[in-house]
C-alpha cells in the first residue's frame, strides 16, 4: 500500500477543499467558484454561516461545491471586536473538513470564497511534496505592512493554503484549544498559523499562491509572475477587471480560456529583443504583452511595474512590497505598448495566442511599437516535470520574420544550455 501511495501521482481526487463563505457573500462569490470548480473531480465544502434561500438548487449543479453550515462558535473567546467573530469559523474549517471523513485524502486546501484556483497548477505544485509528511504550504502578502501586521511566515487565507492530511488530522484535534488561547488575534488564518507554530511547523512559501493585497490596475503584478505555475488569485473586487472593456467576471472567463488550454504556461513571463528596432518584448502568456520602445536590461524588464494603488495609505510600509518595482514614466505615451490576450487556437501539442493592442492617442514614428495592431505567439503546450518544478528556468523567445509591419510573430521555446537572454547587437 505504501509503494502504491508513492507511485500514484497526486490528483484532484486526493484533495479536499474548504472554502470560507457567508450567506451574504455567496450570491457574488459563487460566480467566481464556478470558474474552477467541478464536482466530478473535486471534494469539499463551502462553509457558510447559514444556508442561502436557494440552497436546494445548488445540489443539482456540478459547478459548485456542497454547502455546509459552520458549527456554532459562540462559546469561544474573541477579543478583537465582535464584528470579526466570523474569523473563528475560518480556523475551525480545518476541524470541520477533516470531520467529514473523506477517504484517500492527501491534502486539505483552504481558501476564501473569492479565491480563484487554477486547479491543475495546484495539484502540480503540491505534487512536489511528500503528502505523508507534515506540510503547510501557501504564501504571505505582497505588501510589507500586511505581513508586519499579520505575519511574514503566515499563509494568508485569500491566497489559499494547503495542509497535508496527516498534519491536518492532528491540527483538527488541537485547533479548539488554540482558538481559545489566541482570542486576541484578528484572523482565522492567524489562529491556524499559531497552532501550527506550536506544533513546530512553519509555512513552505510557494509563490504561485497570490493574496493580491493591492488595488486598481494589477497589470504590473500579473505581467511579472514568478517562474512557477499560477496557483491562485484573490481580491478580485479590489482590482480592476483583468482585461479592458470587460467586467470582472467576463474578464476572468476570458482569462480561463488561456489558463484551461495551457495551465502550466499561463502568466509565464518570457522576454525577447527585436534587434532591428531595439524593442524589448515581455510576453506574459495568456494575458498581456508589453513592448518597450527601447532596450531594457532583463533584470529591469522582469520587475513589477507600479500600475496599482496601495492597499492602505498613510504608512510608508503600506507602500512597500516584497518585490522590486519599476516606476512608470509620467507620460503614458512613453510607456510600453500593451497588447491584451484576444484568442487562442490549438493544434496537437502547440498553441497560437493572439494579442491585440490597446489604443492610446499618441503620436509615433515608423520605429515605434505603436504601429503594431497584433502580436501572435507560438508555443508548445507546457508540461512541467517534477525536476523542472524544483529547478525552474525561464524560457526564451525569438521574433520571427513577418510579412506585415502591423503584425509581430513570436516563438517561445526552451533556452539552450548556455543561452543568455539579452539584446544581441
Amino acid at each position: 500500500k505504501v509503494s502504491e501511495e508513492l507511485s500514484t501521482p497526486t490528483s484532484l481526487d486526493h484533495i479536499v477543499f474548504g472554502l470560507f463563505a457567508s450567506q451574504d457573500s455567496w450570491p457574488k462569490s459563487k460566480e467566481y467558484i464556478k470558474l474552477w470548480w467541478n464536482s466530478r473531480t473535486m471534494r469539499g465544502c463551502a462553509f457558510l454561516d447559514r444556508l442561502p434561500p436557494d440552497a436546494d438548487s445548488h445540489n443539482n449543479t456540478l459547478s459548485l461545491p456542497p454547502l455546509c453550515v459552520s458549527e456554532d462558535t459562540s462559546g469561544f473567546r474573541y477579543t478583537h471586536g465582535a464584528q470579526h467573530r466570523f474569523q473563528i469559523r475560518i480556523a475551525r474549517m480545518v476541524l470541520e473538513a477533516v470531520a467529514r471523513n473523506h477517504s484517500n485524502v492527501r491534502w486539505y486546501v483552504f481558501g476564501d470564497d473569492s479565491t480563484v484556483f487554477v486547479t491543475e497548477n495546484l495539484v502540480k505544485t503540491l505534487s512536489k511534496y511528500d503528502h505523508r509528511q507534515w506540510h503547510y504550504v501557501g504564501a504571505n502578502s505582497e505588501n510589507l505592512e500586511q505581513n508586519r501586521e499579520f505575519g511574514f511566515k503566515m499563509a494568508f487565507l485569500g491566497a489559499g493554503f494547503a495542509i497535508s492530511s496527516p498534519l491536518a488530522r492532528v491540527l483538527a484535534r488541537l485547533i479548539d484549544s488554540c482558538i481559545d488561547r489566541y482570542a486576541h488575534l484578528y484572523g482565522g488564518d492567524a489562529r491556524v498559523f499559531a497552532c501550527l507554530a506550536e506544533l513546530g511547523i512553519g509555512m513552505i512559501h510557494e509563490p504561485g499562491f497570490h493574496q493580491f493585497d493591492i488595488r486598481g490596475n494589477a497589470l504590473g503584478l500579473l505581467t511579472a509572475h514568478p517562474v512557477t505555475p499560477l496557483v491562485s488569485i484573490h481580491s478580485l473586487d479590489q482590482i480592476d477587471p483583468l482585461f479592458p472593456g470587460m467586467n470582472t467576471l467576463h474578464a476572468l472567463q476570458h482569462f480561463f480560456r488561456a489558463a484551461n488550454a495551457d495551465p502550466h504556461r499561463v502568466l509565464q513571463q518570457t522576454v525577447c529583443y527585436d534587434r532591428w528596432f531595439s524593442w524589448t518584448i515581455s510576453v506574459s502568456w495568456g494575458y498581456a504583452i508589453q513592448v518597450f520602445p527601447n532596450h531594457v536590461y532583463l533584470p529591469d524588464a522582469i520587475k513589477v511595474g507600479s500600475t496599482f494603488r496601495h492597499w492602505r495609505s498613510g504608512n510608508p510600509l503600506a507602500e512597500a512590497y516584497v518585490f522590486n518595482t519599476r516606476e512608470l514614466h509620467p507620460d503614458q505615451c512613453a510607456r510600453p505598448t500593451i497588447f491584451f490576450f484576444e484568442k487562442i487556437s490549438k493544434s496537437k501539442d502547440r498553441t497560437k495566442t493572439t494579442y491585440k493592442g490597446s489604443y492610446l492617442n499618441c503620436t509615433y514614428d515608423d520605429g515605434s511599437p505603436r504601429k503594431l495592431k497584433e502580436i501572435r505567439v507560438h508555443a508548445r503546450k507546457m508540461d512541467l516535470t517534477k525536476e523542472q518544478l524544483q529547478a525552474p528556468r525561464r524560457e526564451c523567445c525569438n521574433v520571427l520574420p513577418s510579412s506585415s509591419n502591423e503584425v509581430l510573430d513570436i516563438a517561445i521555446r526552451e533556452c539552450k544550455e548556455e543561452e543568455l537572454i539579452y539584446l544581441h547587437l
